[in-house]
């Protein structure tokens, strides 16, 4: 398991290729990235994430942890970033690989839900009128109840 929580940018195709080839016996690889999305409107300026160094990565090998006992995943890796991000930047990636399609898709699909709403993150989003935390929402706390 690899996590990382770092403020620089991460090459995407670098990153899928370096974890697809580091896997053996695996039928299945699974990526997904998140991006900054700007607001409805076209005013995001920035979008600021704080954390908690050393108690958001324990908290993400928790999660890792949790989806390697309920899935048959052959390795995971969590890349979430930190800092000033412009809307269309990278915020974070996960993939996970398997034997079989499913297990690979589910164990990303529960990485995703629980760092969603779980990991120690904190988003401050920035126009030119005003920055206000982001709250949770109720569909991505809804989203953990299939787990």
């Amino acid at each position: 398991m690899d996590i990382r929580v770092q403020e620089a940018t991460f090459d995407l195709g670098d990153e899928a290729r370096a974890f697809a080839e580091r896997q053996r016996g695996m039928g299945a690889v699974v990526t997904f990235t998140g991006i900054v999305r700007d607001l409805d409107g076209g005013d995001l300026d920035v979008m600021e994430i704080e954390h908690y160094p050393g108690m958001t990565e324990a908290a993400i090998e928790k999660i890792g942890q949790e989806a390697l006992s309920r899935w048959n995943l052959g390795d995971i890796l969590v890349i979430h970033r930190y800092g000033r991000l412009r809307p269309d930047d990278l915020i974070m990636m996960v993939a996970t690989s398997a034997r079989h399609r499913v297990d690979a898709f589910q164990g990303a699909e529960f990485l995703m839900d629980f760092l969603k709403s779980r990991a120690p993150f904190w988003k401050k989003e920035v126009t030119g009128q005003e920055a206000a935390w982001v709250a949770a929402r109720d569909e991505d706390e809804d989203a953990l109840s299939r787990w």
